[in-house]
């Protein structure tokens, strides 16, 4: 039985000609052995797997070869080439740099140097990896690098050039390789199958191309595992079978079904890719990909970009079509985002989810939102779900325990009277409108977050940064009078509604409760002074958003440090619990009956 050799080592190039994708680089060498200028040393460097090592053996022999052709490249026949055919070449080294890194082995290699060729003109070291070498066997390696013996050509090779000296840099000619494009690679898979005698359609060589990421290499080593698994018939099906990769056709059809805002339908979609076991974090940046393509392929400029089949570029095309531009660019947004926020989240699945049904309803159409602050809103996929949940009622009633504040200020109410809120109006009450149900009674100084919320969505919504701005409200009303409750009140709920970028000031503000100094100023006590120069940066948003919730344009804010007295001081474990046994005797005692110590 034949030996078998993998297709990366039995299709390696042997001449300049049949190099992929270097050809100006091929060129630059070429011409300087067809010249004879050659340098002393050579740094060829670039990604995994695109021809730097082969192009440093074609390019050693060829520099030897004793009757080179009129282009350049290598006879072939003459002995030095016979001998680096049949590896018996005196005059070529090739050196793996990342098991001999040490200064002994560069001394090794100097004392080499100084024998001259026995056959040939030069003796070429190649040495592969060579960022791998100690800073110490770059120190040795300086000298005989810069001056070297007339008849030494190093030629360094390299994945990580940022990892070399800077002074073994500029003592060479930097060669930087390309990334192998996926039309060159998928040509030359053609014709390896071809010599194979390997059955395939484009698109399988096309996926194969892709996963290679630029690596020849590594295209070839995949493509040989697919001629195994597919016996010598390479399809599109069983190829990506076979590598695990999600068929494109997925990323077709959620972007349709975006189009057409089908979010069941993707939701459906997305439920099955994951039970084949695939990460939800790849289909998003698949999906991302395919988005940028699609966005490529609406200008005929930005066509070339695609680094597709000719299928898949016409589908690209026809997609393209019936996308809007800015759904694409929105699109992109929304799966970035989600991108970045993806390790992070604890519930990955339902933040794909989201990010999905917000590029469903990207074309969709606002359905009555209302004018101001638009948060991201489901909208006919739960409309249904909404309306139900609304009240039929149209008029319902509210209890004053529920406010614990004046709802004569409520813009749906005829009267611009208020009514007084003294310490006894706490304990009265509404008569309930089903005599079956009593109403509970809360104190006048407390409030909860569902009074917080009713409390804004009677507030007319304007723009600002604290949601501050010019009110809707009449004028007769912008002179009420305000009680300490009433500010606790809307200072709460304007830092509750704070945009996040805020969000770290807003905390801080929750703590700070701000009194009545001497109507209608109100003086606001800061913990520290770079707190106090936070709120100072957006004092006016403040002080407007107090004027409109409290209907009192006369208000003025005042803002200062805490002085030494005022701030609480930070009590120690021990006070903390010396504190409560002097409150509570009863924990002395159960210390007393347990034996327990303060640890």
């Amino acid at each position: 039985m034949e030996e078998y050799i993998v297709s990366a080592r039995k299709y390696r190039p042997t001449s300049f000609d049949t190099v992929i994708g270097q050809q100006a680089l091929t060129t630059t060498l070429k011409n300087a052995v067809t010249s004879g200028k050659l340098a002393h040393a050579y740094l060829f460097c670039g990604p995994r797997g695109v021809g730097k090592t082969t192009c440093a053996r074609i390019f050693a022999k060829a520099i030897n070869c004793l009757t080179p052709t009129a282009d350049g490249e290598a006879c072939g026949h003459c002995e030095s080439c016979q001998a680096f055919n049949e590896q018996r070449s005196f005059n070529i080294f090739e050196l793996d740099a990342a098991s001999n890194n040490s200064v002994e082995h560069i001394k090794t290699l100097m004392e080499q140097t100084r024998i001259p060729p026995q056959v040939g003109k030069y003796k070429v070291f190649i040495i592969d990896e060579v960022h791998m070498l100690s800073t110490a066997a770059f120190n040795a390696f300086l000298k005989t690098l810069e001056e070297p013996p007339a008849h030494v050509i190093f030629i360094l090779a390299t994945t990580e050039k940022h990892k070399i000296l800077p002074t073994i840099l500029s003592r060479c000619q930097i060669y930087d390789f390309e990334r192998m494009t996926v039309r060159n690679t998928i040509d030359h898979l053609k014709s390896v199958a071809e010599k194979e005698g390997v059955t395939y359609e484009e698109e399988a060589l096309a996926v194969i191309a892709e996963k290679a990421d630029g690596g020849m290499r590594d295209a070839l080593s995949i493509f040989d595992q697919a001629v195994s698994f597919c016996q010598g018939n390479i399809t599109y099906a069983k190829v990506i079978e076979d590598l695990n990769v999600l068929d494109s056709e997925n990323y077709f059809q959620i972007i349709d079904l975006s189009i057409n805002n089908k979010v069941a339908d993707i939701m459906v979609l997305l439920n099955s890719i994951i039970n084949k076991g695939f990460d939800a974090g790849l289909l998003v940046q698949g999906l991302a990909k395919h988005v940028r393509n699609v966005l490529m392929a609406k200008d005929p400029q930005t066509l070339p970009l695609l680094e597709v089949s000719d299928q898949q570029r016409q589908r690209y095309q026809q997609q393209a079509a019936k996308c809007d531009t800015r759904m694409l660019y929105e699109a992109l947004r929304l799966m970035n985002q989600c991108d970045i926020n993806y390790r992070q989240s604890s519930n990955k699945r339902l933040l794909v989810e989201l990010t999905l049904i917000e590029i469903a309803q990207i074309t969709q159409p606002d359905e009555g939102v209302g004018s101001g602050r638009k948060p991201r809103r489901l909208k006919s996929l739960f409309k249904q779900l909404i309306q139900q949940a609304q009240p039929k009622t149209a008029a319902p009633q509210v209890a004053v325990a529920d406010l614990a504040v004046s709802t004569s200020r409520d813009s749906g109410t005829s009267s611009n009277s208020k009514s007084s809120m003294e310490s006894g109006d706490s304990n009265k009450s509404v008569t309930p409108s089903s005599p079956s149900k009593r109403p509970t009674l809360k104190s006048s100084i407390s409030f909860s977050w569902q009074n917080l919320r009713e409390m804004s969505k009677k507030k007319p919504v304007v723009s600002g940064i604290l949601g501050d701005g010019a009110s809707t409200t009449d004028a007769a009303e912008e002179m009420q009078t305000f009680t300490q409750q009433d500010l606790t009140l809307q200072w709460i709920s304007m830092c509750n509604r704070m945009p996040q970028k805020y969000s770290g000031i807003a905390t801080r503000m929750k703590n700070m409760m701000p009194v009545i100094h001497e109507y209608p100023a109100v003086e606001v006590v800061v913990d520290n002074q770079l707190a106090l120069e936070q709120m100072e940066q957006i004092k006016g948003s403040i002080v407007n958003t107090l004027k409109r919730d409290l209907h009192n344009h006369d208000i003025t804010l005042t803002m200062r440090v805490a002085e030494r007295q005022e701030q609480e001081k930070i009590l120690s474990r021990r006070e903390q619990f010396e504190l409560m046994e002097q409150e509570n005797p009863s924990v002395g005692k159960l210390r007393e009956l347990l034996d327990l110590q303060l640890a």
